[in-house]
């Protein structure tokens, strides 16, 4: 379920060096870090174990860990709490995942299979996002590819003496429109030539499918047409070529407020703020898609692993969600604190996308 081949090496080295005593300490104390986001104490941590210990001899084995680097004190305080590579470890080599519960399992299948199943793929896609960000109390995300729409309708429309827009209609009700520059001279009848002229091979294909079937055919039945009019189409095809290659991942998040409380310093929440920005902004997020859609799993980021992350501190469990033809189409999962619980979390996220993926090839 959870794609950890990538860091497996690294954790069995530092599991090669612990011992059962130093393992149980390490796992005990990032489990109450988790639990209550706070620094442990070596005495709160002698009274979990279940052979006795004294604060002294746990304190001996915390000195073990902090120096291979898996711990760390924040400030002065006699606490210690695991740090990114610590918790790195924990999630690769001690995280012990469990099944989505009952529960869990309805209120997943009952939101996505449910009144946005019948609207269109980015009510489901929302819906799902929403639907995350309630169970893990952190952010629900969507990243998705570009929808590449079968159109229903193609038209030029004059704007001025040197613009058109052409106006692309879904199958699906999407309308986009594009700018496009107009040769100069050009009748009115020509636009609605040009639209005719493109409607015959754009109809019932997407815009990927439109260019091939115009560039196949482009030297048999350009010819056809008067010499502005064939100007204007090739301007057309080259606005469609243009626009459609490299299209920006749609991105849907929900939750955002869950990533914000009252106490949280100055600095922490201009970097959520900051997070925020660039989810906007779409900075890093074609390299997220790419890390995560290769996975044949969840896929844990945990803080600096990953550009889009690093300066928020925040955690990201992803899985890719896959179309009709069982193609990768886009990843979803949660964005929280570092100190998110993997364990239940991990396992909804996978869940989900599996829901999402048997919606997606229902519309398929």
């Amino acid at each position: 379920m959870v794609n950890m081949a990538e860091r497996s090496k690294p954790s069995e080295d530092v599991l090669a060096v612990l011992n059962a005593r130093s393992q149980d300490i390490f796992r005990k104390l990032v489990e109450r870090y988790l639990d209550t986001g706070t620094p442990v104490a070596s005495r709160d941590l002698a009274r979990m174990l279940s052979v006795g210990l004294s604060p002294a001899s746990v304190r001996n084995v915390m000195a073990d860990l902090e120096d291979l680097g898996l711990i760390a004190a924040p400030h002065t305080s006699a606490g210690r709490l695991p740090t990114q590579q610590g918790l790195r470890f924990f999630v690769d080599a001690m995280l012990e995942v469990g099944a989505v519960n009952e529960d869990e399992r309805t209120q997943i299948a009952k939101q996505i299979q449910g009144p946005a199943a019948f609207g269109q793929v980015e009510d489901l896609l929302t819906e799902a996002s929403q639907l995350l960000s309630g169970l893990s109390h952190g952010a629900g995300v969507v990243i998705a590819h570009k929808a590449d729409v079968v159109l229903k309708h193609i038209e030029f429309i004059r704007l001025d003496a040197e613009r058109a827009m052409v106006v692309l209609v879904g199958e699906d009700g999407s309308v986009e429109n594009r700018i496009m520059p107009l040769p100069p001279g050009l009748a009115a009848s020509a636009l609605a030539q040009a639209s005719n002229y493109l409607a015959h091979f754009a109809v019932g294909k997407t815009v990927g499918e439109t260019l091939k079937a115009l560039r196949d055919q482009r030297e048999a039945t350009l010819h056809e047409l008067d010499e502005l009019t064939r100007k204007l189409v090739e301007a057309g095809l080259a606005t469609l070529s243009k626009n459609g290659a490299a299209q920006p991942p749609t991105v849907i998040v929900r939750g955002r407020a869950n990533l914000i409380n009252d106490a949280m310093e100055s600095e922490d929440l201009t970097r959520v703020r900051q997070l925020f920005d660039e989810l906007e902004s779409r900075d890093g997020l074609i390299e997220l898609l790419g890390d995560t859609e290769m996975a044949q799993g969840v896929k844990i980021f945990i803080g600096s692993e990953n550009k889009l992350f690093s300066l928020s501190g925040s955690s990201v469990i992803l899985s890719p969600y896959k179309d009709a033809n069982q193609k990768v189409v886009g990843v979803l999962g949660v964005i929280g604190p570092t100190r998110l619980n993997y364990a239940r979390i991990v396992p909804v996220v996978d869940y989900t996308a599996n829901v999402v993926s048997a919606m997606m090839a229902r519309k398929g």
